[in-house]
This record gives structure tokens, C-alpha cells and sequence, in this order.
């Protein structure tokens, strides 16, 4: 089988499995692990090894910009403090128990413990971002969550850097170094990605094609991650800031159909790499520990140990800063529903995997470095360990916590901001016909349609009849344009209408049904 008849084949698995997860409502990147493993299981299946290079280069940047791209800068200036306390504090005590315990329990030396330590100290944002979209929870604990995987990914990085150097040049690092080259790489691939955001909207302000606006949103988190590399600075940080700061002012570079061009062709290339990315994880993991040799049975006590400390140690340290938050707002009793769901989401993923990959082959001096193959085994092990135990178990720890919000509590809004858009337009068009500054047939008929919105924003706003209401209308609109769309298609076909003409008005009638949501 060639490397590129293997490459289709896991991406028309990983698509087929992701789209049966959403299908049946489970989550995504935990049974792409399971159908991963399975699938290495096969005997004819041959050895999957992966390149760094594929997944911090290739796979990486995009992922960790669309995860950034989803964090509100609003939001995120609310939450900074408990986020700081966690990308700094929780990631290294979490370092610390692992390679302790890693230590205690592997056979795996000091030096190369505190490497696994460093390699798994952080949440992973591609594994919690694709985990919580599903998860109807409240903003402030949805950009928590994923803005503490953000953004401790600095932390671990310079962890890992450093236990990199202890275990490669047999020498130790002091706290003073370590904390200057903190500075260099978080600090400086902050810069650059920064530099990076404001190029992109540069131009992206001064364009209106939609091919191009689709190529430079597809070039800048690689743009980001790889000059941030070449300047030896933080890649990852660099894609996180770019994420973030376009993700907030986004909205503002282009208009509405550009817009949905980009969404999605940027959707679809996230789709394809995630459910890839996570099958990866899984389809490899047979391989490796038969790469182990003689001490292959002896990785699993090591994995379940190593993972019941990620979990543990992420527990006990959530829920007393969980307290120490509340009782400091005066938000009453003390409540465990919050860090519960804050702690079961802190799973581990493609991060740590590429993290481990880039381990170096050999010591400074030209050794083989020892216990390399373990190390991969125990990173791709717990991964895929809570990807399926807390990515299987994080939908009912938040329907028991009671956190989710509503579906009506979301309608409701909706239907509110619906409204407000409405009653703008009104007057809007009210000014227009007071200053004559358009014919009168065509006021009254975007009158017409704002009304009927307006009356359909009344109605989703009501009770129970109303939500059938909406729902019920949602359903004959979609209904209306079906018969719309086969009237169409029979125009064309009948040859009344040009190929032209007929793309634009399907484009209009797939815009409004895209407009009527779920």
C-alpha cells in the first residue's frame, strides 16, 4: 500500500466515522480514537509511523487558529485571572505529580519522566474545542475552558524545552534561564503574532474577492506558526494571538457573502484535519507499542497511572481555585457544579502528540535517547485514555451539574436580537421614505418583510405554543423552498433560464434556509 493510497484511505475513514458521530450525537474526536485503535488492531493494516512535521506543522497551526478564532475578546478579559492561575500554576504542579509518579511506576529515568511531565502538563485546545461545541455551556465557562488550553500551551512548551535540553545534554537548567526563555518564546511569539493578525487585516480590508480572502485565511495561521518558529519564538503562541485578535475584529474585514465562503471552506479544512488528526492518534497506538519489543505488556499500568494522575491532579487543583473565585465574587454558597465541568474537560490531545514526536533521536553526545519509544507509547496512551473516557462521560457530568443552558433560555435571545434587528430596519426605512431617498413601492415592500420577521421574533419570544410556533414555521418554510428549489431546477431544465441566473437564485434560496438554523 503506497503512503498515498494509505493518506485517502484514512481520510475517507475518518470522514465517514466523524460523520456518524454527529449523526448519532456523540462526540467526534472519542470515537474517531476508538475506530482508530480498532482499525490498528487489523493484522493486514500496516505500521502507522508520523512525522512531527505532520502534526506541528501541517495539522497544528490551522487547528489551534480555529480554535482561538472562537474565543470572544469580551468574554475573555472576564475570565483572565482563574485562566492565568491555570495556564501557570496547575500546568506546573501538574508536571511535577506526573513526572513523579511517571518516575515511581516506568522505568523511564528522572530526566526522561520529567519530559513526559512537561509533554502532558497542558489541556489540549483542539481536543476541548472540538469536545465543547457540542455543549450548550454557559460563555464564561465555554472560554475558560478553552482559553485555559490556549494559552498554557506557553507554559508547557517552555516546560518541555527544558526537560528536553536536561534529558538531551545531561546538564540541568536554572530558573532564571527558564524563565528568560519563557519570556523569548511566549513573549516574542506574541509579537509575532500579533504582526501576523494585523497584515492579514491590512489586507484583508483592502480586498473583496472571495477567493483571495479564502487563501490568506488559510495561510495565515501557518504564516503565524512558522515565523514564530523561524525566529525562535513560540509558533504556538503566535497562531493563538493571531487567532484571537482576527477572530474578534473578523466580522468588521469583509461582507456577508465573503464571509460565508470563507466559514465554509475554513470549516470543511477543520473538519477533514480534526477527524484525521484523531484517528491518527488512535491508529498509531498499536504500532508503537509493538515498537516496545520485549517490554510491550508492561506500558498499559503505566498509561492508566499516568492518567489517573492527569485527572486527579487537575481536580484537586480546580476546585480550590473554583472557591477561592466564588466566595471572592460573593456569589453565595459555595457551588461544585462549575469546576466539576471545568475539570472533566481538561482532556489531552493533539498537542501532547506532537509534542512527543519532537523528542529528539539521540543525546549530545551522539546516544541513542533512552526510553524515546516509552515515552511515545505513555503520551499517545493517555491521550487516547481521556479522549474516550472524559470525551465519552463530559456531556452527562454537564446535563448533572445543571449548568447547560437551555434550548428556550437561547431562543429566547435569538429571538430577542431578531427582533431589535427588525425594529433598526423599521426605522431605518422610516427616515428613507421622510427623506424620499427611495421609490415608495420598494420601501413598503422591505417594510412588508421586516414586519413579518418582526412578528415571528413576537412569537419565538412567547411560551410554549410559541416555540411550536417557530418550529412549525421553520419546518414549511424549508418545505416552501424545496418546492421553490424543484421549480427552479425544472426552469433550467426546461432551458427558461440560464446557468447563470439559475447559481444565483439557488444561492439566494440555500442563504435563507442556512438563515433558519436548526
Amino acid at each position: 500500500m503506497t503512503t498515498l493510497t494509505a493518506t485517502v484511505l484514512l481520510v475517507g475513514f475518518a470522514t465517514l466515522v466523524a460523520t456518524g458521530a454527529r449523526h448519532w450525537r456523540i462526540p467526534a474526536p472519542s470515537l474517531l480514537v476508538v475506530g482508530g485503535v480498532l482499525m490498528g488492531l487489523l493484522p493486514w493494516i500496516p505500521d502507522v509511523r508520523v512525522s512531527p512535521d505532520v502534526i506541528s506543522v501541517a495539522v497544528l497551526p490551522p487547528l489551534l487558529y480555529a480554535s482561538a478564532e472562537e474565543i470572544p475578546w469580551r468574554e475573555l478579559r472576564r475570565v483572565w485571572r482563574p485562566v492565568t492561575v491555570l495556564a501557570f500554576g496547575l500546568v506546573l504542579v501538574s508536571a511535577a505529580a506526573v513526572g513523579a509518579v511517571a518516575a515511581a511506576i516506568t522505568p523511564l529515568p528522572g530526566t526522561m519522566a520529567f519530559v513526559l511531565g512537561a509533554i502532558l502538563a497542558s489541556t489540549d485546545p483542539v481536543a476541548v474545542t472540538a469536545l465543547g461545541r457540542r455543549l450548550s455551556l454557559p460563555p464564561r465557562i465555554q472560554v475558560l475552558v478553552q482559553a485555559e488550553s490556549l494559552f498554557n500551551d506557553a507554559t508547557s512548551l517552555v516546560l518541555f524545552k527544558v526537560a528536553v535540553t536536561t534529558a538531551v545534554a545531561a546538564s540541568a537548567v536554572s530558573l532564571p534561564a527558564a524563565g528568560g526563555q519563557f519570556l523569548v518564546l511566549g513573549g516574542g511569539g506574541a509579537l509575532v503574532g500579533a504582526a501576523v493578525a494585523g497584515a492579514a487585516a491590512l489586507i484583508r480590508r483592502r480586498t473583496e474577492d472571495p477567493v483571495l480572502e479564502t487563501v490568506i485565511a488559510l495561510v495565515t495561521p501557518y504564516a503565524g506558526y512558522v515565523l514564530a518558529e523561524d525566529l525562535h519564538t513560540s509558533g504556538v503562541t503566535s497562531v493563538v494571538i493571531a487567532g484571537v485578535l482576527l477572530g474578534s475584529t473578523g466580522h468588521t474585514l469583509t461582507s456577508g457573502s465573503v464571509r460565508l465562503q470563507v466559514q465554509a471552506v475554513y470549516g470543511t479544512v477543520v473538519f477533514l484535519l480534526e477527524s484525521v488528526v484523531f484517528a491518527l492518534i488512535g491508529l498509531q497506538l498499536p504500532t508503537l507499542v509493538r515498537a516496545l519489543g520485549p517490554s510491550r505488556h508492561d506500558w498499559l499500568p503505566g498509561v492508566l497511572a499516568v492518567a489517573g494522575t492527569v485527572i486527579a491532579v487537575r481536580l484537586l487543583g480546580v476546585l480550590p481555585l473554583s472557591v477561592v473565585m466564588q466566595r471572592r465574587r460573593g456569589d453565595g454558597p459555595v457551588s461544585w457544579r462549575v469546576p466539576a465541568v471545568v475539570s472533566w474537560a481538561g482532556t489531552r490531545g493533539v498537542m501532547p502528540l506532537a509534542a512527543a514526536l519532537s523528542v529528539p533521536l539521540a543525546t549530545d553526545a551522539g546516544e541513542a535517547l533512552p526510553h524515546r519509544s516509552l515515552i511515545l507509547v505513555l503520551t499517545t496512551g493517555v491521550v487516547a485514555f481521556t479522549l474516550v473516557l472524559q470525551g465519552f462521560t463530559l456531556a452527562p457530568v454537564v446535563r448533572w451539574s445543571g449548568i447547560a443552558l437551555e434550548p428556550e433560555h437561547t431562543a429566547r435571545e435569538e429571538a430577542r436580537a431578531r427582533a431589535a434587528l427588525a425594529e433598526a430596519g423599521l426605522g431605518c426605512l422610516e427616515e428613507m421614505e421622510q427623506l424620499e431617498a427611495a421609490p415608495a413601492i420598494v420601501i413598503d415592500q422591505l417594510r412588508r418583510g421586516l414586519l413579518a420577521r418582526l412578528d415571528q421574533a413576537d412569537a419565538d419570544q412567547g411560551e410554549a405554543a410559541s416555540a411550536v410556533s417557530a418550529a412549525d414555521y421553520r419546518e414549511l418554510r424549508r418545505t416552501v423552498i424545496a418546492a421553490e428549489s424543484a421549480e427552479l431546477a425544472r426552469l433550467y431544465a426546461d432551458n427558461h433560464i440560464g446557468d447563470m441566473t439559475r447559481r444565483r437564485l439557488q444561492r439566494a434560496l440555500d442563504l435563507e434556509e442556512a438563515g433558519l438554523g436548526e
